[in-house]
């Protein structure tokens, strides 16, 4: 099970964290992922993180500006987004799979989405 969570409305230039608890028997060693998916547009891969946390994935658009990490447990994702723009309005959901990749099809199990809002 995905739970993903910390979405909310932010002005442009603030910033946000949001967390993806994976939980449940036999979630365990998965690389963790977030996608966004605006109205209207394609779902859009955002970040990843290898299960050990030594690898890290980001796409192009939020390089420099998001960060992803694990809790020491390994079992928590956190997506930090800073200097926000009001490009990053979506639908943000996590995702889990082997090894980090930026491609959705990839990736076994997903949770809901949470939404992020930038307003200038």
């Amino acid at each position: 099970q995905l739970q993903a969570s910390g979405g909310g409305s932010v002005q442009v230039g603030g910033s946000l964290r949001l967390s993806c608890v994976i939980s449940g028997r036999g979630y365990t060693n998965y690389a963790l992922g977030w996608f966004r998916q605006a109205t209207g547009k394609e779902r859009e891969f955002v970040a990843a993180i290898s299960w050990t946390g030594g690898t890290t994935l980001l796409g192009p658009s939020v390089q420099g500006r998001f960060t992803i990490s694990l809790d020491s447990a390994g079992n928590t994702a956190f997506l930090q987004m800073d200097s926000l723009k009001p490009e990053d309005t979506a639908v943000y959901y996590c995702a889990a799979t082997y090894v980090p990749v930026r491609t959705a099809l990839s990736y076994k199990y997903w949770g809901q989405g949470t939404q992020v809002t930038v307003s200038s």
